[in-house]
């Protein structure tokens, strides 16, 4: 059984089908790419399974229970995380208060809860050693951050909810070369501790670089899905601009 099962989902909004039976699986610790144009519904897919939306039909199955009617507080405490292009980092705050912004750690003082800064600066630089980010301090302020660096504290963030599952869209985008290393380097990482990761990016030679598979998305439906080693970068712009009519055999698989 993989960790994470969709079958048949399918999402509309009007008369405009999003989601037109996307069907693909994730196991534990692999790290699966996913690709396809603007518009190819990749971020309709994963509001999905994350809970921001519905499904109008099909099933997500996320370590062996159903995913239907829970809320994104749910699916997040099952065990998905999903890392924004954004990052959503608060700039003015440190690492530590980012990595455990809303979910500060408190300490009793006099029967009041306090801000246990001291204890979130130890388990902050835990974490990120943990993660081989290249983080001086933790002290330091998000704004003043390099782009991967940033990306180090957000997945930094994600792992305090000790997830089985990151989704991470764009991580690369806009990022220099050597930082571009970096995130990939954190990814691998990841996956070598056994966390799942679902890598959206337009950057195919990223997604070769640490994919394990390759899920192409267009118009809605999963029309390719290869491993990494069995497919090529000319193939996969094939699927994802139409210029091959290869079925999808997600069922045989």
């Amino acid at each position: 059984m993989s960790l994470l099962e969709l079958k048949d989902v399918r999402k509309s909004f009007g008369a405009i089908e999003a989601l037109r039976g996307a069907t693909f699986s994730v196991d534990a610790g692999a790290v699966v790419g996913l690709v396809g144009d603007n518009g190819a519904g990749k971020s309709t897919l994963m509001k999905t399974i994350t809970g921001v939306y519905r499904p109008d039909g099909g099933e997500i199955r996320f370590d062996g229970a159903s995913l239907a009617g829970k809320d994104p507080g749910d699916i997040r405490k099952a065990g998905i995380e999903m890392i924004y292009q954004d990052l959503a980092l608060a700039r003015m705050r440190d690492v530590a208060s980012n990595i455990f912004l809303g979910r500060e750690l408190t300490r009793s003082v006099l029967g009041l809860r306090l801000i246990d800064a001291k204890r979130m600066r130890s388990e902050a630089e835990a974490m990120i050693a943990k993660l081989g980010a290249r983080v001086k301090s933790v002290t330091q302020l998000a704004g003043q951050l390099s782009g991967g660096q940033q990306q180090s504290v957000a997945i930094a963030r994600a792992l305090t909810f000790n997830p089985k599952l990151v989704i991470m869209d764009e991580p690369t985008a806009a990022l220099a070369v050597r930082e571009v290393e970096h995130v990939l380097e954190l990814i691998r990482t990841l996956s070598a501790q056994g966390i799942a990761v679902i890598l959206i990016s337009h950057r195919l030679t990223d997604v070769f670089a640490v994919c394990d598979r390759i899920v192409v998305l267009r118009q809605g439906a999963v029309i390719a899905d290869d491993p990494t080693k069995g497919t090529s970068m000319n193939a996969v712009v094939a699927h994802i601009v139409g210029a091959t009519d290869l079925p999808h055999q997600a069922a045989a698989r």
